[in-house]
């Protein structure tokens, strides 16, 4: 440009205002049927929009974090879930322990009557039976019920005149279930 084509802007006067491209017409809501945009309008919505920009910029730095404390607390709680899950367990089998301790201590003094070391031991397992209860385990003992191989494991079979075949005649050792799935089947003799 020569000096007669630049505008001038020593004396005071503006320049007029220039058309803007297809691509900056779309800036902002106001300027959308307008053919020109002058300088200072154009600023002003650069700034608007640069604003915007930036709340949203912050808003997703924000939600970021939030989402990354959000998983450090699940990861935290799932380990301290592993770490104590055990711990009500723990704090309903530990009178069980109690009572077997005083049991053998009661067992070794050689006054005592051993109607009095079975007592205690069958209150003792009571405790123990109400403790995994609260647990959900359910004891499995198929005794007269026909054999089930999801619940039972065949130990051997025996012919037998009172049983029908395949109902379970004896229980070796009773199977455990823990909130209706099974821990350890029942060791089990089939009428054969």
């Amino acid at each position: 440009m020569n000096a007669k084509q630049q505008p001038e802007t020593e004396n005071g006067v503006e320049p007029e205002a220039q058309p803007i491209d297809a691509e900056l017409e779309s800036v902002g809501p106001e300027s959308a049927d307008a053919e020109t945009v002058s300088p200072d309008e154009f600023g002003r919505l650069l700034d608007e929009k640069s604003s915007e920009a930036n709340q949203h910029q912050d808003a997703l730095l924000r939600a970021q974090a939030e989402l990354e404390n959000f998983r450090k607390r699940a990861a935290r709680d799932l380990e301290n879930a592993h770490k104590y899950g055990l711990e009500r367990l723990i704090s309903e089998l530990l009178p069980v322990k109690d009572s077997m301790e005083l049991g053998i201590g009661a067992a070794e003094n050689t006054d005592a009557e051993l109607s009095h070391v079975r007592e205690g031991m069958e209150l003792t397992l009571k405790m123990l039976q109400g403790a995994i209860t609260k647990f959900g385990v359910e004891e499995i003992d198929p005794a007269g019920e026909p054999f089930d191989p999801e619940f039972h494991q065949a130990m051997t079979l025996q012919e037998s005149q009172e049983m029908d075949s395949g109902t379970v005649l004896t229980v070796i050792q009773r199977g455990y279930s823990l909130n209706g799935r099974l821990v350890r089947p029942a060791m089990v003799i089939v009428a054969k």
